[in-house]
């Protein structure tokens, strides 16, 4: 990119982190230091300011970068992530959000912890939910790391790798420092930010073609190389058995994965009652629908105005279309409106990118600290003690996300999400539904759904093409693709269920029927709850 690109996004970029950081540390000065701000920001939010928060959490790098760049290179099938992002925000509205807020306090161990042996339940429910979360993680790594690729000139390895560690560093500042209420006001203020980027460049890509869709997808499949083909199904889930298969398994995970996610299951915390939080999903899903109906437009836009071989020049996995495409309908390399429509975009990208990670790294210390650490500290020990844990906690997975975003910045950012939707659809949901809804539900059932779902995705992505055995894998000089599918939900996710009906018909306790209904009072009216 020119210097006049570069100059004006990284002065963009230093504007947010600088409002941001700034936003932080006010809050940072007023909180009272409880486990009940830290986690949930007092429960002071509206349902309104809750659902741009769930919004500004859930519409990540894979949803701006990732989601829009596959439709430019595969065009139909591309959009699969855009349906199953949006459809799964049903399944959470119907079956989730109020039930989890009146169940539990901070987290979702605490929904299964409510009717169950505290300690294994929590060390298992702690343990997915960090997995799923260091997942969601690398993939925003990614996504950062090639958006300052793209902005520095296209090829800098050194430069995305310092992206990753620099994002990686500002998401547990602002976590340590401001906890919920700062995070809160970050995706607020991020997913004002992106709604905004994202209808003025659907505007400007539809008036380019003046309102003719036709005309748009027309000539999106000229330039993508592949004619008629890219808007029929097939194109990346077609032909062999191996990529139909993958196809059901990414839809599973994608409608299922929502509903097991930390760092979307906290935030119905942070709000005062069950009908905030069920409100709070009827905001969130106003503005998630506008903006996947949106990156359908920015996909075949990218493709017919920047073309599919650029696209995948720029970046393997298409994950820089969007800002390329801000590039062109701004005038092109070399205009004022180009530099300043890039620059923009490409500052709101990032702007998605730190709300997000600050989310999930709070969502993922929050598991640490408030399951894993509380179910071995000591009777009687202060609940601030639980607080700094989870700020450590926070440094530690920031370790941890640098390192494999580091080894996976060639992958898709919307493909990394879609694994991280696989293993929380296969280990959270499954033991979340037992829960709330099976009455014989025992504490050995939900230990083994947890570890029954959880075990088999980590370990069929570990043994599939995603990590050895092809060109495009974190190992390609590695062969140990023993699983020929990409995302392991078609086979986890009946995993996770079956072990936790298993655990249970074969248990020796007993359910204990008075835990069952008191639970189920609480769920449905929200007596007791927190």
């Amino acid at each position: 990119m020119r210097g006049d690109h570069q100059t004006l996004a990284l002065l963009l970029f230093s504007v947010f982190i600088a409002v941001t950081l700034g936003i932080t540390t006010w809050v940072g000065r007023n909180r009272q230091g409880s486990a009940e701000e830290f986690y949930a920001g007092g429960r002071l939010f509206s349902p309104m300011e809750n659902g741009f928060a769930i919004a500004g959490d859930y519409m990540s790098a894979a949803s701006f970068l990732g989601i829009s760049g596959l439709i430019a290179l595969f065009g139909y099938d591309g959009m699969l992530y855009s349906v199953g992002f949006l459809v799964a925000w049903l399944v959470v509205l119907l079956l989730v959000a109020e039930l989890v807020r009146n169940c539990g306090r901070f987290t979702l161990a605490d929904v299964v912890a409510a009717r169950m042996a505290e300690h294994p339940v929590r060390t298992a429910v702690g343990t997915s939910s960090v997995t799923v979360s260091v997942l969601y993680l690398v993939a925003q790594m990614v996504g950062a790391g090639s958006l300052v690729a793209l902005l520095l000139g296209g090829t800098s390895d050194t430069a995305r790798s310092w992206t990753v560690v620099g994002v990686g560093a500002l998401m547990v500042i602002y976590v340590s420092l401001g906890g919920m209420r700062a995070t809160t006001w970050i995706q607020i203020v991020k997913a004002v930010l992106l709604m905004s980027g994202a209808v003025a460049l659907t505007v400007l890509v539809l008036v380019r073609f003046h309102g003719d869709v036709n005309a748009l997808l027309t000539s999106a499949a000229e330039r993508s190389g592949h004619g008629r083909d890219f808007l029929s199904p097939g194109l990346r889930y077609g032909g062999s058995w191996t990529a139909r298969f993958d196809f059901i398994s990414l839809g599973l995970a994608l409608v299922l994965g929502t509903a097991g996610l930390p760092h979307i299951l906290s935030r119905f915390y942070t709000v005062p009652t069950a009908r905030a939080a069920r409100r709070s999903v009827v905001w969130s899903i106003g503005l998630i629908g506008s903006f996947y109906l949106m990156t359908i437009v920015l996909g075949f836009g990218a493709a017919a105005l920047v073309g599919s071989a650029d696209v995948r020049a720029s970046n393997a996995s298409g994950n820089t279309a969007v800002p390329l495409l801000a590039l062109v309908l701004g005038g092109g390399e070399g205009s004022t409106g180009g530099a300043v429509l890039f620059a923009v975009v490409a500052a709101i990208a990032f702007a998605t990118i730190l709300a997000v990670v600050a989310g999930i790294t709070l969502a993922s210390s929050a598991s640490v600290a408030h399951d894993l650490y509380a179910s071995f500290r000591r009777p009687g020990a202060k609940q601030r003690s639980e607080v700094g844990v989870a700020r450590v906690a926070a440094a530690g997975i920031g370790v941890v996300a640098i390192a494999l975003g580091l080894l996976a910045q060639n992958l898709n950012v919307a493909f990394l999400v879609g694994l991280a939707f696989a293993v929380a659809a296969s280990a959270n949901l499954p033991v979340l539904l037992y829960s709330l809804f099976w009455r014989n539900f025992t504490t050995r059932g939900a230990v083994w759904s947890v570890y029954g779902g959880l075990i088999p995705a980590v370990l069929l992505v570990l043994l599939s093409p995603v990590v050895s055995g092809s060109p495009t894998s974190l190992f390609p000089g590695v062969d140990l693709a023993l699983f020929p599918l990409e995302n392991p939900g078609l086979v986890s996710i009946p995993a996770g269920f079956l072990a936790g009906w298993i655990g249970t018909v074969t248990s020796p306790e007993p359910p204990d029927p008075a835990k069952h209904a008191e639970t189920e009072v609480r769920s449905l009216t929200g007596a007791g709850a927190a």
